[in-house]
């Protein structure tokens, strides 16, 4: 397993590794920020951690030849039965590699667009986007099969012709989430607002803050949260922003949390505005399982945890007007996030549980025994 990030493999893949390992395969997850913890994390997973030279972001010939050249080296070293990337540099290049060192079944996942791969932008950013799409057509050639998690992406690539017509395409949903770990709690006696995220201006961070600035005059006893952080990639809040707002009084700054359900507990309506090109936004699982109401934009990847109406509310992209008037709504209607929590608890158990995400995604890739 090939990953962007090296905590992601004990954050979102653990239970996935676990399963693996169950089934009797040697799982090695290979990425480039290890440390020591993350590493006694992965083994504890029952996997054999390796640090690569592997850089996230941005589109550097230098350090991209590098990437390749250790995930090369890598492939060579330890001849893999099978690779799975996910994210789309981990892909791109794992797979690259892989195809180079004559390795067969290799699989892609791809968690969401990203700025890599979004429409729009800059001048800059769109020739960026070109190289990008180039280089993942030529990656996806001759794998076993791309893993996607909405199908908006699965049509995008298929659109762009970014995957050829052999290459089987499959949509699992999202990540999962444990709902034995991530159980419902009470709801707060008064309304409580919750964002958890990357604090990145496109994860709607400004339109989040703004709609609680023009709420919180007319319902003072209704409280906006913000658990987040930056990891000093992409378009990041500013800290002195940041520390505006929490002098304000218009956010209540909770910082960055290794573990989120007490901040979940704590409120009654999840939000998250994003529109970043998103996969499946696990923080919305996270929040569907313990029991509340989501609201979140109407775009790919976001909207596949809401049915309108019914565990939530889909607002439009950027508007600060549309995400207050649907946050009003659960201050107006006390039994709204009651009732629509209860429907996100149960969607979270029918569709999003981990085990049966973990089973879609064994099931494409012919590792289910």
């Amino acid at each position: 397993m090939i990953g962007g990030h090296a905590a992601s493999f004990h954050m979102f893949r653990g239970s996935l590794i676990t399963e693996m390992v169950r089934l009797g395969h040697e799982v090695l997850a290979a990425a480039g920020d290890m440390d020591a913890d993350i590493e006694r994390r992965i083994r504890a997973l029952g996997a054999r951690p390796i640090s690569v030279e592997l850089y996230r972001t941005g589109v550097n010939p230098w350090a991209d030849a590098a990437s390749m050249w250790g995930l090369y080296r890598l492939m060579c070293r330890e001849r893999p039965d099978l690779v799975l990337a996910y994210t789309i540099k981990p892909s791109i290049y794992g797979m690259l590699a892989a195809r180079l060192a004559g390795i067969g079944p290799r699989f892609a996942m791809i968690t969401g667009l990203g700025n890599g791969l979004g429409v729009g932008g800059s001048i800059r950013h769109r020739l960026v986007a070109r190289v990008v799409r180039s280089l993942c057509r030529i990656a996806m050639i001759g794998c076993r099969g791309i893993l996607f998690q909405n199908l908006d992406d699965r049509n995008y690539f298929v659109d762009a012709r970014l995957v050829g017509p052999s290459v089987p395409t499959h949509v699992v949903d999202g990540s999962g989430i444990d709902v034995e770990q991530f159980k419902p709690t009470a709801l707060p006696t008064t309304p409580v607002f919750l964002m958890v995220a990357r604090l990145l201006v496109e994860k709607g961070v400004h339109q989040y803050v703004e709609a609680a600035r023009q709420l919180r005059g007319r319902h003072p006893s209704a409280t906006w949260k913000l658990v987040g952080w930056t990891d000093g990639i992409g378009n990041a809040i500013k800290a002195e922003e940041l520390t505006g707002w929490i002098d304000e009084g218009v956010i209540e700054y909770m910082g960055r949390l290794d573990d989120v359900r007490s901040a979940i507990a704590s409120c009654s309506v999840f939000v998250l505005p994003s529109y970043y090109p998103e996969g499946l936004p696990r923080a919305c699982l996270e929040a569907m399982a313990m029991g509340r109401a989501v609201i979140t934009t109407d775009l790919p990847g976001c909207r596949e945890t809401v049915i309108e109406g019914v565990n939530g509310k889909l607002v439009q992209p950027r508007s600060v007007q549309s995400l207050a008037c649907a946050m009003e709504a659960f201050i107006h209607d006390s039994a709204l996030a009651s009732r629509m929590g209860d429907a996100s608890r149960t969607l979270a158990v029918k569709r999003f549980d981990v085990r049966r995400v973990n089973s879609q995604m064994l099931k494409a890739m012919g590792l289910t025994g």
